[in-house]
Formats: C-alpha cells, sequence, structure tokens
C-alpha cells in the first residue's frame, strides 16, 4: 500500500482519544469502508431480533435442567447455583452475534452473550470513520440507546436496595488495552457516579463483600470484559479461591454483577446444541414460527461430530467457551483437519460441533495493500434488541488479527 494510505490512517486514528487502532503491534482498524444497502442493514436487524429471541427464551429452560445436564454442557460445577439467578429482566445487558452472510441468507456462528468487546468500535468510531468518508452511519443513535442500557441494567440491579451513593464499580485488566478503554468509554458513556478499578487492586471478604482499593464496599460490580469462566480459577496468594467467593456474593445478593448470570449461560456454545436438538424434534418449546427462525438463521450444532461424518459434511470444532478464534478447528468433508487456529488455550472444555458454512470473501484496503478476506458481522443486541452492527475481516477463521472494517450505508450521507 502507498504511504498516503499510512498516512490519512495514522492522522485519522491519532485523532481518536484512547482508541485502539493497532492491536499487537499490528494494523487492526482499517482506513476503509465495506457499504452496505439499506435494505440490507434492515434485514441483518431482523435476523438479529429473531435469532436474539431464541437465545434468550432457552434461558428459561435451561435454569430448569438437572444439574447432570449443565455439567455435559461444560458448565464448571462450580457456577450451578449462580447459573439458575434471574437478577435482570433481559437475560443479557449487552450481547453480539456472530453472524455470517452465506448464499443461504444469514448464519449465527455464535453469540458472545457474556464479555462481548467490539463495543467502540461500532456504538462510536464507526461513526467518526463514516464522517470522514461522507457516508450514512448505519449505527447512527445507538450510543445513546447503549448508555441508556448501561444506565438502566445498574439501576435495576440496584432497586430495592435502598442504597443513597451506591458504589459503583467498572473493572478490567489494566494491562490489555483493548479491555481497559472498552470498559472506561462504558463507564464514561453512562454518566453515572462511578469509578475504575483495575482487577487486580478489587480485594473479597468470604461471605462479607467485595471492595476497590480504597476499602470502600463494591455494591455494582460492572466487569464487560472479564469471563465468569476465568474469574472462577481465580485465587490469591494464599490459595483462596477468591473467583468462586465472588460468584458467592452475587449469590447472597451481596454484589450485583454485570453482565448478570444469566449472560454467562447463553456464552455456552453447547446452547446452540440444546437449541438444535429442540428444533430437531420440533419440540413445542419453541412455536412453529421460532422453528423456521432457528432453520433460517442457526446452523445444526452438536455435541458430537459422528452425525456430519456420517453425512459427510464439513464441521467447525470449537470450544464450549472459548475466545477470538482460540483452540478453533475446521474439518473438511472427509473429517481430515483443514485449518486450526495455532492458539490452544481452551482445549480443556467441553467441545462443540457445528456445520462449517463458507463467509463472503470481500476486498479491503490496508498497510499491506489491497487484500481479500472472510467478512463477518457483528451485530450487538441491547436487552436483547438488535442495536449497532459492523464489521471483521481475516482468515477461515476469526481472531484477535482479525481487522475492524468499517461500514457505511450505501448511497447515504
Amino acid at each position: 500500500m502507498t504511504s498516503s494510505y499510512r498516512e490519512k490512517r495514522s492522522r485519522f486514528y491519532g485523532g481518536i482519544k484512547d482508541f485502539w487502532a493497532d492491536l499487537y503491534g499490528e494494523e487492526y482498524a482499517l482506513y476503509d469502508m465495506h457499504l452496505l444497502e439499506t435494505s440490507v442493514v434492515d434485514h441483518i436487524r431482523l435476523v438479529s431480533n429473531r435469532v436474539g429471541h431464541i437465545f434468550f427464551k432457552v434461558c428459561r429452560l435451561l435454569r430448569e435442567v438437572p444439574d447432570e445436564t449443565l455439567l455435559e454442557m461444560g458448565f464448571p460445577k462450580e457456577t450451578l447455583s449462580f447459573l439458575r439467578l434471574k437478577t435482570h429482566q433481559a437475560e443479557s445487558v449487552i450481547s453480539r452475534l456472530d453472524l455470517i452472510p452465506t448464499s443461504d441468507g444469514y448464519k449465527c456462528i455464535e453469540i458472545n452473550a457474556d464479555t462481548p468487546t467490539f463495543i467502540k468500535e461500532l456504538f462510536a468510531v464507526n461513526g467518526e470513520v463514516c464522517r470522514e468518508f461522507s457516508v450514512k452511519n448505519p449505527n447512527d443513535k445507538m450510543e445513546e440507546r447503549l448508555r441508556q442500557s448501561v444506565r438502566s441494567s445498574i439501576m435495576e440491579g440496584l432497586k430495592g436496595r435502598g442504597l443513597i451513593t451506591p458504589n459503583i464499580v467498572f473493572t478490567a485488566h489494566d494491562d490489555n488495552t483493548e479491555d481497559r478503554e472498552t470498559v472506561k468509554y462504558l463507564m464514561q458513556l453512562s454518566g453515572l457516579p462511578a469509578k475504575f478499578t483495575p482487577l487486580h487492586q478489587l480485594q473479597i471478604q468470604k461471605g462479607i463483600g467485595l471492595f476497590d482499593e480504597e476499602g470502600s464496599r463494591i455494591d455494582v460490580l460492572y466487569r464487560q470484559t472479564f469471563p465468569v469462566e476465568n474469574l472462577i480459577s481465580d485465587h490469591d496468594e494464599e490459595g483462596n479461591p477468591i473467583g468462586v467467593w465472588l460468584l458467592e456474593l452475587v449469590e447472597q445478593g451481596e454484589l450485583v454483577l454485570i453482565n448478570p448470570p444469566s449472560a454467562f449461560l447463553l456464552q455456552n456454545k453447547a446452547v446452540q446444541a440444546v437449541i438444535w436438538g429442540l428444533h430437531e424434534e420440533e419440540h413445542p418449546f419453541y412455536t412453529m414460527e421460532e422453528h423456521e427462525w432457528i432453520e433460517a438463521y442457526f446452523l445444526p450444532t452438536f455435541l458430537e461430530e459422528v452425525p456430519f461424518l456420517q453425512t459427510k459434511q464439513s464441521f467447525v470444532k470449537k470450544p464450549s467457551f472459548g475466545r477470538e478464534g482460540d483452540t478453533v478447528e475446521i474439518y473438511k468433508s472427509s473429517g481430515k483437519l483443514a485449518h486450526a487456529n495455532t492458539e490452544r488455550n481452551y482445549t480443556n472444555y467441553v467441545a462443540v460441533y457445528q456445520k462449517y458454512v463458507e463467509s463472503q470473501a470481500v476486498s479491503f484496503q490496508s498497510e499491506k495493500g489491497i487484500q481479500t478476506g472472510k467478512l463477518l458481522i457483528g451485530s450487538f443486541l441491547l436487552n436483547g434488541k438488535s442495536a449497532a452492527l459492523g464489521c471483521r475481516v481475516g482468515g477461515e477463521i476469526t481472531n484477535n488479527l482479525s481487522y475492524y472494517l468499517p461500514v457505511g450505508v450505501k448511497g447515504g450521507n
């Protein structure tokens, strides 16, 4: 790519405060634009609302199943009672669907209901890029909806507690730029009297409470980027299971946690195997219309690879819990491995097997010149309703080195 692209990109993103245009020493945010027709944007929102409805509805069922079922799905035993809590009306405040545009319409490959990132990019930065390129932003006015969702989720969690000045703390790993700045963005956007405290500065007393770096008891912990499956493995220097203690505080009503416990219930990719199983059975839990939605937008997903080997279909093997394509493998119809992510940090989780579908390939500008990559649509749900959307482009497996490709509306300005 000519130096002009690099210079324009550097100038533009250099003007956006507290944004990670580069990650891991590589270009992340592209100085380019993927244009969508208004009708396509509307359709993605329709698909997102329907898919979100299917996911959120299954939570009611999952809270009632025996412990053995949850364990078979790969939920850690330490989380079983936590999973059954219903602390908020919406199952997840901020969640993100990953949709693939295929020749057979949009297909949902997963939901990140517990700790989705890609938030500031789509709700804030995308509008700046659209202004730069003089095109209409499909996410216009979505930032205000995000602000209201964050505020209302905190207020809902505090309802009935009678606190005059609640201690609201947003937290993340202080050494991870993307996580830290995402959380700070949400905190500032909320407009609430809150503070940021890095994870390592939080102090916990078993059965009593969680405390900030000043020793003040925390009433609300907003941990947008810290997954529950990582939390439960947290121990202090004395070997105390402080992560499990934190979940116990939530169960005891001593702490409000956002995203709520039900978001972790949905985070498990085995939930898609449950949904597909109910669909195959034509189970009355879902209405006829809902079964049509599952058929249209979900992919066959199982807890074993046998169905794909028998039908000689390509499939994806992924851990029930995982991030950024880590430990994901793609298999050919012959059953032979075709692609595998080099990161292997989630091998200890139950595996989920999902039908492989080919995603749309698009060309884009980058500092390495014109490239072609597979398109992944990130579509956010706020309290279960479609919100901001945007694109990642990368290889067969979307990982933490995939690019953020800003999106605009074709013909709009």
